[in-house]
């Protein structure tokens, strides 16, 4: 039997898989998951979200694949990796994703073709058939310079009322440096915004989200709240710091056949984690990137 059906629960708890019924939604990541879809039923090109490792942006990108699925006039594709070594790879990718018809063999097709097949399936969908065509690229700090210019170009393809693809990037900081060097592609952000750790408030919540959306109906706390405390001050407030620790405090709850998460269990576990060497020291966001436009 697993860890979690011997202390009550029907599933996972603490899974780092970016599963979006378990996305708890911070005031942060509400703000930009509102204002994307915002932009994107406006049509207006391009949104950018940031956010150091752990803060929760691969599981705000699958919470928002979530929304546009339960909508008809959606066509989107995610891209999980866009480290793309040339410009025609990544638009073969592209129309392959998209499934758009082509008249002749894909390796034959130079990038003009390629870029104006994507074009004309653009015009189809979002003029003709009164679509909206949406590209999420997570990861979105790996894209390379002709990457980046590539998406420059697909901005261009407009009509005088809306742009024909919406674009989300949402990548670690580095993106930042990489935009802000190129002024025709920055000045075209029509949203941005910086996601920042939780919380001490937001930390507890998060954690008895999950638990509730794992089933546990016990009439108990499973963690105290020193414990609380402490998973707070280690994690920092990082989403995934705070799942891998609530994770190892759970099975060892099983191991020492115990009931609840003292202050003892996360003091020990992350003693374990310093000593071996393995736990992040430096994860301090850089708050002086804008939140917003």
């Amino acid at each position: 039997m697993s860890y979690f059906k011997v202390l009550g629960f029907d599933k996972e708890p603490f899974s780092t898989s970016p599963d979006p019924e378990f996305f708890y939604l911070s005031k942060e990541h509400e703000i930009a998951l509102t204002n994307i879809l915002i932009d994107l039923r406006l049509k207006r090109g391009l949104c950018i979200i940031l956010g150091d490792v752990g803060t929760g942006k691969t599981t705000l990108s699958r919470k928002l694949i979530q929304e546009l699925k339960s909508r008809d006039d959606f066509i989107f594709n995610i891209v999980l990796d866009p480290s793309f070594d040339s410009e025609e790879l990544f638009l073969t990718s592209l129309v392959r994703n998209f499934e758009i018809s082509l008249g002749a063999n894909i390796s034959s097709l130079s990038i003009v073709d390629l870029r104006e097949s994507l074009e004309r399936f653009l015009f189809q969908k979002g003029v003709t058939e009164n679509k909206t065509v949406a590209l999420i690229v997570d990861e979105a700090q790996k894209l390379s310079e002709g990457s980046l210019e590539l998406l420059r170009v697909f901005l261009n393809y407009e009509t005088n009322e809306f742009k024909l693809l919406q674009l989300i990037l949402l990548g670690q900081l580095e993106l930042y440096s990489k935009i802000i060097n190129i002024p025709n592609f920055f000045d075209r952000i029509s949203f941005k915004y910086t996601l920042n750790p939780l919380d001490y408030n937001e930390t507890k919540e998060m954690i008895a989200f999950r638990i509730k959306q794992a089933g546990y109906r016990a009439n108990m706390d499973i963690f105290l709240e020193e414990a609380l405390k402490e998973i707070y001050e280690f994690s920092r407030g990082y989403p995934r710091q705070i799942t891998m620790l609530c994770h190892k405090a759970l099975k060892n709850l099983v191991l020492k056949n115990k009931f609840v998460v003292d202050v003892e269990i996360i003091n020990e576990l992350i003693e374990e984690e310093v000593k071996s060497g393995w736990h992040r020291k430096n994860n301090l966001l850089q708050n002086n990137i804008a939140k917003t436009n």
